[in-house]
């Protein structure tokens, strides 16, 4: 990378812009920017077509050659910065990111740009989740189940929040994610005629008991206080899991893992 420049001053303009889009998300919406760090995620997001902007490596940290020698050939050309054990500690929110971080463009999450990867869709609607750990463990269970989409109805925080970032391990780079509210939500669902499942304690048949071979959308609310009624009026069909112990629910993430591969197993998996 000869041409790569160098930056040594915790000052500079650049560290300063990403530590702002890192903790601000007013910044983040204005400018549609976002900071990643990590070799896994930098790969999935070039995977995914993300447009990397700058490139920011620590060559102490980061010496994987072939990742490196990959960088270079990123077409649009990202502008590389070298920064040093200073800056890296200071941008970076853990050490095991391997020296790599980089300002990436985010995209637009409409619901008119979601296609569909199969005929035969199964998608992951969550309803106003609240916590990055939460949203993040729910897009690792849509990539590895390949879900057709994730769909996040009347969203409370921005999809690039580097809480999500990083606890979905990059899978935000391998989903197609859209953000709507509940009603439009709803809407795209009726006009693709996609059945509701919602999930839910009230009106309910055992999740084995579910059909979900048909085009299907699995709907989760927040461990709180569940799902919003207009899910639960529009629902086809509202669908449980059975506790065996003395609690009464499950984890947000884990009961839609739970869902979500039973929809598969269904469908041949």
């Amino acid at each position: 990378m000869k041409d790569a420049k160098q930056i040594n001053s915790v000052q500079n303009p650049l560290v300063k812009r990403v530590l702002t889009l890192k903790d601000k998300s007013r910044e983040r919406r204005k400018t549609g920017f976002f900071v990643l760090e990590g070799q896994q995620e930098v790969q999935l997001a070039i995977k995914g077509k993300f447009e990397l902007e700058t490139l920011f490596i620590n060559p102490g940290v980061c010496n994987n050659e072939a990742f490196l020698k990959a960088l270079d050939n990123i077409r649009p050309r990202p502008e590389f910065i070298i920064i040093s054990n200073e800056i890296y500690k200071k941008l970076a929110y853990r050490e095991s990111t391997e020296g790599i971080l980089a300002i990436a463009k985010g995209k637009s999450h409409t619901l008119d740009n979601l296609v569909f990867r199969t005929e035969n869709p199964f998608i992951l609607i969550a309803e106003a989740p609240e916590k990055p750990g939460n949203i993040g463990a729910l897009l690792r269970t849509a990539d590895a189940a390949n879900l057709d989409a994730v769909i996040i109805a009347d969203p409370k925080t921005d999809l690039y929040n580097p809480n999500i970032i990083r606890s979905s391990v990059g899978s935000i780079f391998t989903n197609q994610i859209a953000m709507a509210s509940t009603s439009e939500a709803i809407e795209f669902l009726r006009k693709e005629n996609i059945s509701i499942l919602c999930a839910a304690l009230t009106a309910s048949k055992i999740y084995t008991h579910v059909d979900f071979t048909k085009p299907s959308a699995l709907v989760v609310g927040t461990e709180a206080t569940g799902l919003s009624n207009k899910w639960l009026e529009h629902s086809h069909q509202n669908i449980l899991i059975p506790m065996a112990g003395q609690i009464d629910s499950l984890n947000v993430s884990v009961s839609a893992a739970i869902l979500i591969f039973e929809g598969l197993r269904q469908r041949g998996f």
